[in-house]
């Protein structure tokens, strides 16, 4: 392909993105990867070009770009090589014409930048969501052959590795034989606050795939209890296979009811010694990895994630024995799901204090830490740690 033609491909690939974030569709990943599929004549370096152009495009744009040319053109305002892409040969983009719009370039819509402000995420942090992720994996502690893979070490972090980004992991012995897990440090950290012990009765309520159920096992040396519980069955369904190829035994996966979560875990109530709520959430930390995803939030849709988070809060709660711990975790900046969430859930629960949480990592933040991209080199998160009296 043509330069002229891996800017027109991706044209039309945003094209398709926008119209996804606009209605809830496919994510840009999975549009991306369609669209391929559909086009066997593009080869390895036309997929590269174009996806880069793709997410370029999207990273620059804060707000719902109006078309895909909008987009481009935004970005060869800042790229004199994509510039002369708009040049009208074949298969090309034709030129672009005077006064022709061009996307607004941005870190998020309005309305989000400035709840990012309020909740003290300045503006060089909130530049660094949308850098790109590196590429982090979690040496399983449960397997004790060495790892062949060779990454940078990562501070503080015994068991993770930094690879480089275009690393075939499942190519490798060390993940088909459950050696490492594809884990970012900020997951990894979480793990670790959550201070798991062998022998305890743990409950990760929002388990999806199970990457934190794994990495919990691993902190707990596969001795103890662990129920991996969610309300969506196919990610769910990914654990097992997983948990097998990690030697992990004491995971057990429990699927629930959305809005009835306390009933499948009846059995559990006033028994577990700690409860993680890995909640969904806006996912304003993750921007690194999910770019389009500040275009599908809405103030709407954050208020019924916030309204989730409290509500499994709660839920949480019931599970824990006196003594035992709780611990919100989300992927987000946003105080309305981490700090302001902690002081509410507090405020609803007498008998409940925060604690502080034993990490060599993290900036405090109100009741809990936070971790960020231009800080920590990881995804956005906030954690925090709650114990019953």
């Amino acid at each position: 392909m043509t330069p002229a033609a891996r800017v027109q491909s991706a044209i039309e690939l945003l094209d398709a993105i926008i119209e996804a974030a606009r209605g809830g569709g496919a994510a840009a990943d999975t549009i991306i990867a369609r669209w391929f599929a559909t086009r066997r004549y593009a080869g390895s370096k036309d997929r590269r070009a174009i996806r880069e152009h793709v997410y370029a495009a999207i990273r620059l744009c804060g707000e719902v770009p109006p078309s895909g040319r909008a987009a481009m053109l935004a970005l060869a305002d800042r790229d004199d090589a994509i510039a002369q892409a708009f040049d009208g040969s074949p298969y090309g983009p034709q030129p672009a014409t005077t006064g022709e719009p061009r996307a607004a370039a941005g870190i998020a819509p309005d309305w989000l930048a400035a709840l990012l402000i309020d909740s003290g995420v300045a503006a060089d942090e909130q530049a660094a969501l949308l850098d790109r992720a590196p590429f982090d994996i979690r040496r399983n502690v449960l397997k004790s052959v060495p790892l062949s893979l060779q990454g940078e070490p990562i501070a503080f972090l015994n068991n993770a590795l930094r690879l480089p980004p275009d690393t075939q992991i499942e190519a490798s012995d060390d993940w088909r034989e459950g050696r490492i897990e594809v884990q970012d440090a900020g997951s990894q950290w979480v793990a670790l606050a959550c201070a798991a012990r062998p022998g305890e009765h743990v409950i990760d309520l929002c388990a999806g795939a199970g990457g934190k159920t794994l990495a919990l096992a691993a902190a707990m040396e596969n001795s103890g209890t662990l129920i991996a519980a969610d309300t969506d069955r196919t990610r769910l369904q990914r654990l097992p296979p997983r948990a097998e190829r990690a030697g992990v035994t004491i995971a057990r996966t429990r699927l629930l009811n959305p809005g009835r979560e306390a009933e499948a875990l009846a059995d559990c109530r006033d028994a577990a010694d700690l409860v993680l709520v890995d909640a969904p959430c806006s996912g304003t930390g993750t921007w690194r990895r999910n770019p389009e995803a500040r275009w599908r939030l809405t103030p709407e849709r954050l208020a019924r994630l916030t309204a989730t988070q409290a509500r499994l809060l709660d839920v949480a709660a019931a599970l824990v024995r006196p003594g035992g711990r709780l611990v919100h975790v989300v992927c987000s900046l946003l105080d309305a799901e981490g700090a302001d969430q902690i002081e509410a859930f507090l405020a609803r629960h007498a008998g409940w204090r925060a604690v502080p949480i034993d990490l060599p990592v993290g900036t405090p933040h109100r009741a809990g830490l936070r971790l960020t991209p231009a800080a920590h080199s990881t995804d956005g998160f906030f954690v925090a740690m709650m114990q019953r009296s």
